[in-house]
């Protein structure tokens, strides 16, 4: 952006330049001087990247993210390369604002998300997911919505964006390990279980992940954007809330806190969000579905230790398939210190469990539990992020035709980094 602007603003003072070294014979062009120097520096403006207009700004951001993923389901084991999950894949997002008066601003958000592997959707039979001319990788639209904000009223903002309980109890986790280390299934959401050497027909998102359709895997129930319209109020003493509508019908309300005290960093947050969208499985247009999140985060300033758990229930009613009450307890545990000159180093250790009762002919209980360590070495230079981990899976069933499950293994390698 700034080499062509500055050779935009280098030609037009050349060109200006030339015309006052001329001004003696301007008579002499017709008056069609200026008209030419214009033309001519419009082309060169039409070749420049801009930063917005000159009322409204215009930032770009975002961040590529790949990984080397290596997995063993108990009969098969495989290497896989790609993305590491959907609203966390590499993008570009286009911000920016305008004040209107003191006190009140508009703005605006387009976020456009690129996945050259979707590891969400990739399986044992599919290493490139989803299919696009032959090939894995599509490029899709994730957020779209403007704003009106006022610094002591709060923001309403309207278009396609998370809704106020998206990612609610993920984001608190302030340890520089969320990326490779939630409670999203996104690295193996669509693997299928082994069974006696064969295949279940389960996968470990759709018949582990207690979210019953209504959108994400594991404890991330609701997280995908949507279409809403959203309020944002100020933070006060470090406490704010939002909450959000989008058809047909979603609605939510979520409250945060962020602080230190005593030497310890401090962030809380909790959301609850009801749904009566037919796209959760309903019979007509009479299914609802619940979902209460929390999620909690603790760091100790001066050594680094630091604690991170969150708790997710949901519940369905009225759907095709089975009724739905699941459970997911998450919990991780480490040390981010500065040991290196090239930034933070994050060593952790997590834990997930999820609990799904279904109200079948079957009455069918699943649970998995999942356990993890991994490192996260920060590289601040290149505004980076590497990580190594390793995750294991173990799967249980009552029902009788889901027994003798075989566990799940997974190492990953990647790295994000920031633009």
């Amino acid at each position: 952006m700034k080499k062509y602007s500055l050779s935009a603003l280098v030609a037009a003072g050349l060109l200006a330049g030339g015309l006052s070294v001329t001004s003696a014979n301007a008579a002499d062009l017709g008056g069609n001087c200026c008209a030419d120097l214009e033309e001519r520096i419009a082309e060169l403006e039409a070749t420049t990247a801009r930063k917005g207009n000159r009322k409204v700004s215009l930032t770009v951001s975002g961040w590529v993210a790949e990984q080397v993923m290596y997995w063993d389901d108990g009969e098969e084991s495989n290497v896989y390369v790609g993305g590491i999950g959907a609203t966390l894949a590499s993008h570009v997002k286009f911000t920016g604002q305008a004040t209107i008066s003191p006190g009140w601003t508009a703005g605006y958000v387009l976020h456009i998300e690129a996945t050259g592997n979707e590891n969400l959707g990739q399986n044992q039979f599919d290493d490139n997911a989803p299919q696009v001319n032959s090939g894995g990788g599509t490029v899709g639209l994730l957020q779209s919505y403007w704003f009106i904000k006022s610094d002591h009223l709060g923001k309403v903002s309207i278009g396609k964006q998370s809704q106020a309980s998206d990612n609610t109890a993920i984001l608190v986790d302030g340890s520089g390990s969320l990326v490779p280390a939630n409670w999203v299934l996104f690295d193996v959401n669509n693997f299928f279980v082994r069974q006696n050497g064969g295949f279940s027909g389960l996968t470990i998102g759709g018949g582990f992940g207690g979210c019953g359709g209504m959108g994400g895997a594991g404890g991330d129930c609701n997280g995908l954007t949507e279409n809403v319209v959203r309020y944002d109020s100020p933070t006060f003493g470090g406490f704010s809330f939002s909450t959000s509508w989008g058809e047909d019908d979603m609605w939510d309300i979520a409250a945060r806190y962020a602080g230190e005290f005593g030497g310890f960093k401090l962030a809380a947050a909790t959301a609850f969000t009801h749904s009566t969208d037919p796209g959760i499985g309903a019979i007509g247009d009479s299914a609802e579905a619940d979902y209460f999140q929390v999620g909690a985060y603790a760091q100790h300033v001066p050594t680094g230790l630091f604690l991170y758990g969150a708790y997710g229930t949901f519940e369905n009613e009225d759907v095709v398939a089975a009724e739905l009450e699941s459970d997911t307890y998450y919990l991780k545990a480490g040390i981010r210190q500065r040991w290196t000159p090239l930034g933070h180093t994050v060593l952790y250790g997590e834990y997930m469990n999820v609990e799904s009762d279904f109200d079948d002919l079957a009455s069918t209980n699943r649970e998995l539990d999942q356990w993890g360590l991994g490192i996260v070495q920060e590289v601040d230079a290149a505004a980076m992020s590497l990580w190594l981990s390793y995750r294991h899976y173990e799967f249980d069933s009552n029902n009788a035709l889901e027994q003798d499950l075989e566990d799940f293994d997974l190492v990953k390698f990647g790295a994000l980094i920031n633009f």
